[in-house]
């Protein structure tokens, strides 16, 4: 049926009506389905737009076997990692998309030019982008990705561009679609396996370092998807629905030699690394004095009976976590939905959008315990220390409780019922893992609804109309199992001997000893011998956690388009004329969490802290108007000269409103060169999970230049972060390279404000029929940036210069000086109001296409078909950061690690300066298509360079060289109505570069590695179906 929509498009074609959308927030979907009409893919919408715009079509889908939403943007440049699959520690269980780098919460997604809902009220959550696993990507026709900033049109949080996913609607029929894919990988990477054979020749678990088998497939995916598209009876209607499932095996480290083991850095063995892992160990390790004595002991296998102490090395007794690890999440994920329109004259077409998911998948990292924090040991007459390891914790020389005022313990223990005298207990630093129990397991489930009425047709010559409500709401669930109850720890570890049995019992469960506070159930902890405890007392200690909540958005929207040239307002020298969009629009967002008692106390040992309830809503009014304005057309140097230009009135019930605005303009002196530029000022108010977020104590800083018996900082520097002389030489280092920080939202927070430049020229030569060829230099300035300043800067700053602001940021623990051994120690890094951001760059996208029968080839080469070409790269020229006004900013364009990727920056990837994409397919007159691919991502070097540039390189690490991917893929069409899809990405099976613990921030990084950058599992097979009938 030819629908008003087409109708509509025609007539803005004749009208120059680049801007004439449906709406404003249309606008852009309207230029790219004009785009369709002329038959153009990626390169047309950069070639037509004043804005830089790249499209992902079906093509492409097609040939990189996508089912994960994510993947279908990932692959371009000017996309950087965000939130997705490979996220274990950290994960929320969404998949987000970050343009330019500049924070998933300033890339705005759309889908048929609408937003999508915020994608999860999650406690930890840095921003509130959408789930993209929301949008079936089986479904999805093409994504249109607006590079430039487009805040103008979409609103202010379009600051670094927007991804609009445009869906299959007007279908009529039945479509079967199905997919299988996973990987393959070789595991041959002998200087690591020759690591893991040492290390695990001198672990108590070889196991636990156990090669993987050399050849592995795994991680397979499952995806299924069903439509159906009817018309109505008299052609003027049609409905599509569908309905999905996917399901995603899981992969754990243990399952790639490179990511087996945890890796440190080495300068003395050939691989560059060393087999690392984390300080809270299985057996347990004990440090006396609360965390700042003399004796830091595990336990010593060779004593009799296993019960006995010896000193704890690193190098020997730091556990490895990498079997537990996931390096892809499972996940199952149902979607539904049906997309509707009727249009009962050419003055009223209605249309509505209704679609639903439910995704669950799981984020399952090491096994819980006891992380540092201060247990009150019974020194006399404990029945599970032998002499000598009471001696250990309990000597004259050995603070003890109460005269240790850093001792916390309040946990589970009433002092008042239960008074002790100096010498009966001792203040012990423990650290153990609950290996026997699992790992931790965050159960997330995600229910997503979202539903859009409207209406829109003609209302009088040259003019159009489009209102709709749009409501769409994110329900969310964690179960958090396997942890353990810091209040029960405490009182599994006071043991006594039950003088009414004669056998081990928790204090608490004795009735002559625990006065009003009895707990029967308490189960005493046994962790002083190699036999471990019993499954009793795991069974007491193991708690779950739980977590749900909503994130509501609510959106009505109203709006005029025209084009004033039927009324003859037009310039003279142009035949067009000035086409115009007004209107408005109400937005209105609420996150409500829940948190259960054991997050709200913080007795989760594994959590870092209390995780307390939030909630949040703000209202949103906003007016918007654009013009297009023809100025010159059709004259010698001048077929096209014209200016678009944009603003945008936000007024927020937080008590601020905003002003955005754009101008741009091209130029085309004749139809083989076009110029275009474009300004862009957007002020982005903060949302809500940076304003109302509660704090939180996490472990994502790397290395404390102050810790361990050498510290790499002198005295004076680690004096200024708080450091006492008694502590220097004396805090305890923590293998893992890890340190506590502090985030949480800021209800004080102000908008930020951001400016985007763009020039770009565009060659489509007639001599040449086929090619076109766009460069476009962009630079974006991010003003009062809300964000954090990152730990490591932080730390750093301090160090150096001693600045009072960033040393008071700083929060060692009472007594042993540590900033990870407990809660206590931490770093501030909630939300505020920071510094500047600049990014610059430049894009380049480059489409030959051409039959070999248009050479003339008469030798048989003309029935071959033809081929096709397409180039996208993107050069980063810039990345500074002023972490606030006055500060000298620092430079992160080609650099990765603890600031540069995670905490200093809204990045959550490496940042090459370049990146590229090639792809070259061959068109047979066969029904079949061949296409390959090349992917290139440069090198990037570790950003303790940006703070010492006369650092050398010294670790393996130091730089991580360029990666070249190939992939393979095919379409054959079997039968008019069947075509099947098959190919394999990496085809060489190339492994990823592998980075140290200390350049690996927790959560982006994985399995020593960017597994969101780089293709971290092996080769990717997948093989395809689509029939329909």
């Amino acid at each position: 049926m030819k629908s008003m929509r087409e109708r509509l498009l025609a007539s803005s074609m004749i009208c120059g009506a680049a801007l004439l959308g449906l709406s404003a927030t249309q606008a852009s979907a309207q230029e790219v389905s004009e785009v369709v009409v002329t038959g153009s893919r990626i390169p047309q919408p950069n070639l037509t737009s004043a804005s830089p715009v790249t499209v992902v079509g079906a093509a492409d889908i097609a040939t990189r076997g996508i089912t994960r939403t994510e993947d279908l943007v990932n692959q371009l440049p000017q996309v950087f990692a965000a939130q997705g699959s490979s996220y274990a520690n950290g994960a929320t269980g969404t998949a987000t998309v970050d343009l330019r780098a500049l924070g998933a919460n300033r890339t705005l997604v759309l889908i048929d030019g609408r937003r999508l809902q915020p994608g999860t009220p999650a406690a930890g959550a840095t921003n509130t982008a959408p789930d993209l696993n929301f949008i079936p990507a089986a479904l999805v026709e093409r994504v249109e990705v607006v590079t430039g900033g487009a805040s103008a049109v979409y609103g202010a949080d379009a600051v670094a561009g927007v991804v609009n996913f445009i869906m299959q609607k007007n279908f009529e029929g039945v479509r079967l679609d199905a997919q299988y894919s996973g990987y393959q990988h070789t595991n041959e990477n002998d200087r690591i396996q020759d690591l893991l054979r040492r290390r695990g020749s001198t672990a108590l678990n070889p196991a636990a370092f156990a090669i993987p088998e050399k050849d592995v497939w795994d991680g397979g995916v499952t995806d299924l998807n069903l439509v159906v598209g009817i018309n109505s009876p008299d052609d003027r209607g049609n409905i599509t629905a569908y309905v999905g499932y996917r399901n995603v095996q899981a992969v754990t480290q243990n399952n790639r030699d490179y990511s087996a083991c945890t890796l440190a850095r080495s300068t003395s063995d050939p691989s560059g690394f060393t087999c690392s892992g984390s300080g809270t160990t299985s057996p347990a390790r004990f440090i006396s004095g609360g965390g700042g004595g003399d004796n830091d002991v595990t336990i010593d296998p060779a004593a009799p009976g296993g019960r006995g102490f010896r000193d704890y090395v690193g190098s020997r007794d730091a556990f490895n976590f990498a079997p537990y690890n996931y390096y892809q999440r499972p996940d199952t994920r149902y979607t539904m939905g049906a997309f509707a329109n009727y249009e009962f004259n050419e003055h009223a077409e209605f249309y509505a959008q209704l679609m639903f998911m439910d995704d669950h998948t799981a984020a399952q990292i090491a096994p819980s315990g006891i992380f540092g924090q201060n247990m009150n040991i019974n020194c006399e007459g404990n029945p599970f220390l032998t002499a000598a390891m009471a001696e250990a914790f309990c000597a004259p020389t050995i603070d003890q409780l109460p005269d240790d005022a850093n001792f916390p313990n309040t946990i589970g223990v009433n002092t008042d019922a239960d008074p002790i005298t100096p010498g009966q207990q001792a203040s012990v630093a423990v650290l153990r893992r609950n290996a026997e129990g699992g790992g931790r397991v965050s159960d997330l489930r995600h229910t997503d609804y979202r539903g859009v009425l409207g209406m829109r047709g003609e209302i009088g010559s040259g003019f159009m109309y489009d209102v709709f409500a749009q409501y769409g709401v994110v329900e969310y669930q964690n179960i958090y199992f396997n942890d353990f109850s810091l209040s029960r720890a405490a009182k599994a570890m006071d043991v006594v001997v039950d003088p009414a049995t004669g056998l081990p019992a928790c204090r608490s469960a004795v009735p002559s000893l625990a006065g009003n506070n009895v707990d029967a159930a308490c189960r005493p902890y046994d962790i002083f011998s190699i036999a471990g405890p019993s499954q009793a007392s795991i069974d007491y200690l193991q708690t779950p956690g739980f977590q749900n909540g909503t994130y509501e958005q609510t959106v009505v929207s109203g709006s005029i388009t025209g084009d004033l040239g039927q009324y003859g307002v037009k310039a003279p020298w142009a035949a067009d004329g000035v086409g115009i969009a007004v209107g408005t629009e109400y937005r209105r967002e609420r996150l409500k969490l829940n948190t259960d008692i054991a997050y709200q106390t913080g007795d989760l040992a594994g959590q870092g802290g209390a995780t307390l309830p939030s909630e949040g809503a703000y209202d949103l009014y906003e007016l918007f108007g654009e013009a297009r304005i023809p100025l010159v057309q059709d004259q010698p140097f001048f077929q096209n000269l014209s200016m678009e230009l944009g603003y945008r009135w936000s007024d927020y019930s937080l008590g601020f409103s905003t002003d955005t605005y754009k101008i741009a303009g091209d130029w085309s002196p004749n139809s083989d060169l076009r110029f275009r530029a474009s300004y862009n000022r957007a002020v982005r108010a903060p949302n809500i999970v940076e304003l109302f977020s509660t704090a939180n104590v996490v472990l994502n800083g790397s290395i404390d230049p102050c810790e361990g018996t050498t510290p790499d900082a002198t005295f004076e520097q680690c004096a200024r972060t708080g450091v006492t002389a008694a502590q220097y030489g004396n805090i305890a280092a923590n293998s893992a390279e890890q340190y506590n920080g502090q985030t949480g939202g800021n209800p004080d927070l102000d908008p930020e404000t951001s400016d985007t430049y763009s020039v770009g020229v565009v060659l489509t030569p007639t001599f040449m029929p086929g090619f076109s060829l766009s460069v476009d230099w962009f630079n974006i300035s991010l003003k009062d940036r809300i964000g954090q300043i990152g730990q490591d800067v932080t730390l750093e700053r301090c160090l150096e210069t001693g600045d009072s602001f960033y040393c008071g940021l700083i929060q060692r623990a009472p007594g042993t000086g540590s900033l990870w051994l407990s809660q206590n120690g931490y770093i501030v890094d909630t939300t505020f109001n920071t510094g500047k951001l600049e990014v610059e760059g430049v894009d380049v996208e480059a489409n030959y296409r051409f039959d070999f029968g248009d050479f003339g080839m008469t030798s048989g080469l003309d029935q071959f078909g033809g081929l096709s070409f397409n180039f996208q790269g993107s050069y980063l020229d810039k990345y500074a950061v002023t972490t606030l006004p006055g500060d000298e900013p620092y430079d992160c364009a080609g650099y990765y690690g603890g600031t540069c990727t995670s905490s200093g920056t809204p990045a959550s990837a490496p940042m090459p300066e370049w990146r590229h994409k090639l792809r070259a397919t061959w068109r047979t007159p066969w029904d079949f298509e061949l296409s390959t691919t090349w992917r290139y991502v440069s090198s990037v070097k570790s950003d303790r360079f940006v703070f010492d540039e006369a650092a050398t390189e010294t670790w393996r690490d130091d730089k991580l060289t360029d990666k070249n991917y190939f992939d393979i893929a095919g379409t054959w069409a079997v039968r008019e109505n069947m075509t099947l899809r098959f190919g394999v990405n990496n085809v060489f099976d190339n492994e990823p570069p592998l980075v140290s613990q200390s350049n690996c921030p927790s959560g982006p990084c994985n399995g020593n590695t960017y597994p969101q950058t780089y293709d971290a599992l092996g080769r990717y097979l997948f093989v395809g179906i689509r029939a329909d009938f």
